[in-house]
């Protein structure tokens, strides 16, 4: 279990500085934000590949602008912190989320002069800038949110936070394309290709530039109006009474170093399987693209049932006599948010008897909460070894039984980001904020192990057999979880 995030901040404020309510429903709504832009990219990578004719290569720059932002972002900050000192214990991390917000809404912006202009580079500079601006939000509020409460609950209320990220995930295919392919594609004027032909969408609605300014103007009115809520709400003001030295301290620790490699292989291993799934069932069960896409919600959908219960759990031990009756009883109404959000999505026309397997999964997934016993590090490992023989499965079956497993896996991504973070920045002190950013520099996993993946498909002639590369990250996770957690510095051996 994550205990003592940072021993040495207190927080500032007229006597509430225990009650968290408002301040932990305030940042969670971040939590969705950035898990709405995040998905969205899903969405807009069809769209720039039709408008501007790409190649397949072409169109993941859009993936790679945005993951190599967070590294880059997070990278000047660690410079920073480093030979300046830590900006966020300067400016304090309201101020930061603050700066992230106006990052993020101006590269939001930008999208209206790069759909005007039709420029692909435009769209690649809004990206990189609006995760920019996502980076210094995961460096000021992850930690942030860490720390507002009672240490032993720290896994617990990233959890949530990260439970609300992934209901964003979840809604954001659903509605993101309603609004780009459907509800804008009639405003403005159609846009052509080289050929001067109007370009479609699949279902026959024209393209236009508004498809994809609207909605980019939408979400950065909704970035400032959050500015404008957190700017005017009472943050708690977490402060060090120790003098914070300049240099990489937090290197010095040996579960920061081990768990950024964790999140990069965390982040990596689920980034590559989420990408690859609609091809995957393309191949394993000749599903067109509509309908993979439908099952792609049970991955991302299982990633909020398990952050859901991760936040019960991890936030309610010794509880056993009701815990297992309220767990069940998230599981069900989140397995229902997924459900109908696909039945509406396909003109409820989705038969449930479609959708059940799942609930075998959400039960595997129940038990090994169980056996985590709400404890971050042996939840960590118990959920690592779950993939691994998950993916082992996949690999070893086929049809509908291969299709599961690989669904099922979002399920037990779930509580990684969460309790890899808590575990990875405890006791840093002074350092909590350093370590923050090199963890979020660490997502350049996404970037990489997804494209390791891709090609080892080519080698082995599909997808099926390719899986043991992000095998190979859960088998480091199980590790990190099993040992590499453990507080100590390098030269403690």
């Amino acid at each position: 279990m994550a205990g003592g995030i940072n021993t040495n901040v207190s927080a500032t404020g007229a006597g509430d500085s225990k009650n968290y309510t408002v301040p932990m429903a305030v940042l969670t709504s971040l939590f969705f934000m950035w898990g709405v832009i995040a998905v969205m990219n899903d969405i807009l990578i069809p769209y720039l590949k039709k408008i501007f004719e790409l190649s397949r290569a072409e169109s993941m720059l859009v993936q790679m602008s945005f993951f190599s932002a967070y590294f880059i972002g997070s990278l000047v900050y660690f410079i920073i912190s480093s030979t300046k000192g830590d900006p966020i214990d300067k400016i304090g991390y309201k101020n930061g989320i603050l700066i992230g917000l106006a990052i993020s809404a101006f590269g939001c912006i930008l999208f209206y002069p790069a759909a005007e202009m039709k420029v692909f580079g435009l769209f690649l500079v809004a990206l990189f800038v609006m995760a920019i601006g996502m980076s210094v939000l995961q460096i000021a509020a992850n930690p942030y949110v860490a720390i507002l409460g009672p240490p032993k609950t720290a896994s617990s209320r990233l959890n949530l936070a990260q439970g609300v990220n992934s209901l964003g995930t979840t809604l954001a295919p659903i509605f993101g394309g309603y609004l780009i392919f459907k509800f804008f594609a009639h405003w403005g004027h159609p846009l052509l290709n080289s050929l001067g032909e109007k370009i479609l969408t699949d279902s026959g609605d024209p393209m236009t530039s508004a498809a994809v300014q609207y909605p980019y103007i939408m979400f950065a009115a909704i970035f400032i109006l959050l500015g404008f809520l957190i700017r005017f709400t009472h943050l708690p003001r977490f402060t060090s009474d120790e003098v914070i030295p300049k240099g990489a301290g937090a290197l010095k620790y040996r579960h920061l170093s081990l768990g950024m490699v964790a999140i990069f292989m965390y982040v990596g291993a689920e980034v590559a399987i989420g990408s690859l799934i609609i091809n995957y069932l393309a191949e394993l069960l000749a599903y067109p693209e509509m309908e993979a896409k439908s099952f792609l919600a049970f991955y991302w959908g299982g990633l909020m049932i398990g952050r859901f219960l991760g936040a019960y759990s991890l936030g309610n031990a010794g509880k056993e006599s009701k815990a297992i009756f309220i767990m069940i009883g998230i599981s069900l109404v989140s397995f229902l948010i997924i459900f109908g959000a696909i039945f509406v999505e396909q003109d409820f026309s989705f038969p449930i008897k479609r959708a059940l397997p799942f609930l075998i999964f959400i039960a595997l997934n129940l038990v090994a909460f169980r056996i985590g016993k709400s404890n971050a590090a042996r939840t960590l490992l118990v959920f690592s070894l779950m993939i691994i023989g998950l993916l082992a499965v996949t690999m070893l079956s086929g049809g509908h039984v291969a299709m599961w497993t690989i669904l099922s896996i979002g399920l037990f991504n779930s509580i990684m980001w969460s309790n890899i973070f808590t575990l990875a920045i405890k006791d840093l002190g002074e350092y909590t904020p350093q370590g923050s950013s090199l963890l979020v520099m660490s997502i350049l996993g996404g970037a990489i192990i997804p494209f390791a993946q891709a090609y080892a498909a080519d080698l082995l002639g599909g997808y099926h057999y390719s899986f043991f590369i992000p095998m190979l990250s859960y088998i480091y996770l199980a590790f990190y979880g099993l040992n590499g957690y453990k507080v100590r510095k390098w030269k403690e051996g």
